[in-house]
């Protein structure tokens, strides 16, 4: 199953540059694990140290936030797209 995933800027670093990939997973965990085999050091800038998605960090499923669905539970169809994005604050 093949799932187009959104990369925020500061961690295209770790995709070589590309604003957008390809993952594969049911869930959007098993969607994070994925991409963590394939671009090292992803997941620890996403998950918190209790293994728990950074508060920081939103993750939407075809525009809808996985907070009000399953968060990382949220269960992923062919073609979804994935869009990590990074809180932004200032003042």
């Amino acid at each position: 199953m093949a799932v187009k995933v959104r990369i925020p800027t500061p961690l295209r670093k770790l995709t070589d540059g590309r604003g957008e990939v390809e993952a594969a997973g049911k869930t959007i965990g098993d969607l994070l694990s994925d991409l963590e085999e394939r671009y090292p050091g992803i997941k620890e800038r996403l998950y918190d140290e209790g293994g728990n998605l950074r508060r920081f960090v939103n993750i939407y499923v075809n525009d809808e936030d996985i907070r009000f669905m399953h968060g990382s539970e949220t269960a992923l169809s062919d073609g979804d797209e994935v869009s990590i994005v990074p809180a932004i604050a200032g003042g």
